[in-house]
């Protein structure tokens, strides 16, 4: 029967591939870089956590229905109680697992700790608030693309005269690179 339903498939099928239909589909998003990454294992951990727990309160829905038959109450009442604590027990080990995960840290999604530094020198608050003062008074001058008059130093004879020159060339030629996708 699956064979015949893919064969059926195959003749009735419209096939139109296109380099879009081709490329690699994340939700949405144009994949970029490797796909071997370093990949953060927490997330598995965490899915296998919410499975676990997911899959385990399936059971519950059989349990509902058998506790609350009212022929099977009626036949024999002893039913609902052995139903109402195995249900309890069931709850109470999953509580535990739980708890387990929980303090073990499993459940806790990466938070950096930051370190903060310790020294065995002594400096005084006031020092750093003096030195934040002075650099939060340093002004920056505003750009002026014009030439930069320049006054020429006297020379023996006694005249002196003012000359415009060119702006200089910056020293550096800044660069900058385009990330690209590793291949």
């Amino acid at each position: 029967m699956v064979c015949f339903a893919f064969f059926i498939n195959r003749l009735l099928a419209p096939k139109n591939p296109t380099p879009e239909k081709l490329t690699s589909y994340e939700c949405g998003e144009e994949v970029t870089g490797n796909a071997w990454l370093p990949f953060n294992s927490r997330f598995y951990v965490i899915a296998l956590v919410f499975l676990l727990f997911d899959v385990e309160m399936v059971f519950i829905f059989p349990w509902a229905t058998v506790f609350g038959s009212h022929e099977i109450n009626n036949f024999e009442p002893r039913w609902g109680w052995l139903a109402l604590t195995e249900m309890f027990v069931f709850l109470g080990i999953l509580i535990l697992g739980l708890a387990y995960v929980w303090v073990k840290g499993d459940l806790d999604w990466i938070k950096p700790k930051p370190i903060v530094p310790t020294t065995d020198t002594f400096i005084p608050k006031s020092f750093y608030e003096k030195l934040n003062a002075e650099q939060s008074s340093y002004k920056i001058k505003a750009f002026n693309a014009e030439p930069v008059e320049m006054i020429s130093t006297p020379s023996t004879t006694t005249t002196s005269s003012t000359t415009t020159t060119a702006p200089t060339k910056p020293m550096f030629k800044p660069t900058f690179k385009k990330p690209t996708n590793e291949q």
